[in-house]
């Protein structure tokens, strides 16, 4: 502002110094930060659930088609998806199992997204019960509980749909008394499917605990120390979706 009150000014000398701009990359994790993706690839023809159909992937437009619709060099592919809502990593919300039960778009994110997790280890091998027992002694109250059963080895094969692990409807009570948000296992269903009683499912879902299944890579995350979130479309009128669940580790 000074040299507003003088005369005319020579500036001599000058020396230009270029700098790249210091822009932060709009994906930067925070420092620490580790990320997990805990889900399977949903593909054309994949078998998800025995007696359930396929999903069908195709194009509804196509690249060629689109040629000419748009200037030349312009394209793009529209896809159209054909699938039972019951695919690849799943939600299940109250409506899935109760016709007034909340659907995909009544329940909130808070309930979905950075819920305080914990990993429950089980063996692995078929046909294996996890009762009460399995949860005991563990701090379950307003987190994500994740059952760690290996079965996601088999994903993608005849032997994911038979003898798998799953709860006991008294594990299941256990829960819902402890307070879980919501209840993930890496196994066909929570659970046992040899009959067609359903009482992990009713139990859970009658008291808005929320459940994953079909998860995977739980073995690469510590008990504690992490967050889970597993989002799907907000969906009016659906009881269950696929979701990219993923775990988040604390610094």
């Amino acid at each position: 502002m000074h040299l507003l009150m003088v005369g005319k000014v020579h500036i001599k000398h000058k020396v230009i110094i270029e700098e790249k701009h210091k822009r932060t990359p709009i994906n930067t994790q925070a420092a620490g930060e580790k990320l997990f993706d805990l889900s399977h690839t949903i593909e054309h023809g994949l078998v998800t659930y025995k007696g359930l159909p396929a999903p069908i992937i195709c194009d509804y437009l196509s690249r060629e088609e689109s040629r000419k619709q748009y200037a030349s060099g312009t394209e793009f592919q529209i896809g159209k998806i054909e699938m039972v809502t019951n695919t690849g990593t799943y939600l299940d919300c109250p409506f899935h199992r109760y016709e007034n039960g909340k659907d995909l778009s009544e329940i909130g994110v808070e309930r979905l997204a950075d819920l305080d997790g914990i990993v429950i280890r089980a063996d692995h091998k078929e046909n294996f019960v996890l009762d009460v027992d399995s949860f005991r002694g563990k701090e379950l109250r307003g987190r994500a509980v994740l059952v760690h059963t290996g079965w996601d080895a088999y994903w993608n094969s005849e032997q994911y749909f038979e003898h798998h692990p799953h709860l006991t409807e008294a594990a299941a009570r256990y829960l819902v008394e402890c307070g879980v948000k919501l209840v993930g296992i890496d196994s066909v269903n929570i659970d046992d499917t040899r009959g067609g009683e359903r009482p992990v499912h009713t139990t859970l879902l009658g008291a808005e605990v929320l459940i994953v299944e079909h998860l995977c890579n739980l073995g690469q995350l510590p008990e504690s120390g992490f967050t889970f979130s597993a989002l799907p479309p907000k969906f009016k009128g659906a009881g269950t979706f696929p979701v990219r669940a993923l775990a988040k580790l604390r610094s």
